[in-house]
């Protein structure tokens, strides 16, 4: 039964990609259509991640306390090891905090 998923899911991956070659044949010349497009991929990817992230740790306030530390050092514009070090360490001291406040 799980081949069956698993096919079913490479089939509806490849037509995703395949019917708007099919579909469209000219180069799309709308400028909002164009931006929309460009950002799908990012608000995709936000949309599977982040509630795995509120989940990945003992507690939903010390993962928020992790995605605080990430998004004001990754605004900062820090390299992926320091936001990915930072966020670790947020969530640690958190996990190690919250149970005295509680």
């Amino acid at each position: 039964m799980v081949y069956v998923y698993i096919g079913v899911m490479a089939l509806v991956t490849y037509l995703i990609r395949v019917i708007p070659l099919t579909v469209f044949h000219k180069k799309i010349e709308n400028r909002r259509i164009r931006s929309f497009l460009f950002y799908v991929p990012y608000t995709c990817l936000t949309a599977m991640t982040f509630p795995a992230i509120l989940y990945a740790t003992g507690s939903v306030p010390s993962a928020l306390a992790g995605v605080a530390a990430a998004a004001v050092l990754a605004f900062l514009e820090k390299s992926l090891v320091t936001v990915a070090a930072a966020a670790c360490l947020a969530v640690f001291v958190a996990e190690q905090v919250l149970p005295f406040v509680r």
